[in-house]
């Protein structure tokens, strides 16, 4: 039971700590930032750790709590680009969107039900 709360506490602090780098980027910092920069930075920033090897031991050491926030996504993305350029040029844009497909179709699937099944006040 005192490791399946270890996974939960260490999910919680990372995801939280990426969510709160986010919102002090927005607060602190002197020029306009909004939330759609800190999500381009995010999976940008994911991309890019993962590139140089760095976002895989925060994903072993935060699970879904590194995993699921847009920086993972940006990690998945960027590995899938990788494995496919092992293969070739055309590979990798094919393998990006590959490891980025389960994640994009869950969220129409999921506007969609949404959409379908909640009435919006206004």
């Amino acid at each position: 039971m005192s490791d399946m709360l270890s996974i939960f506490l260490k999910a919680f602090i990372t995801g939280g700590a990426i969510c709160a780098i986010g919102q002090l980027i927005m607060d602190l910092t002197p020029f306009k930032v909004t939330p759609a920069h800190v999500l381009v930075g995010y999976v940008t920033g994911g991309a890019i750790l993962s590139a140089f090897g760095l976002y895989k031991p925060l994903i072993d050491f935060g699970g879904s709590g590194a995993a699921i926030p847009l920086s993972g996504f940006g990690h998945s993305m960027a590995q899938g680009a990788i494995e496919g350029a092992k293969e070739g040029f055309l590979q990798a844009i094919g393998g990006g969107l590959k490891a980025g497909a389960v994640g994009i179709s869950v969220a129409i699937i999921m506007g969609v039900v949404i959409a379908a099944t909640c009435n919006p006040k206004g």
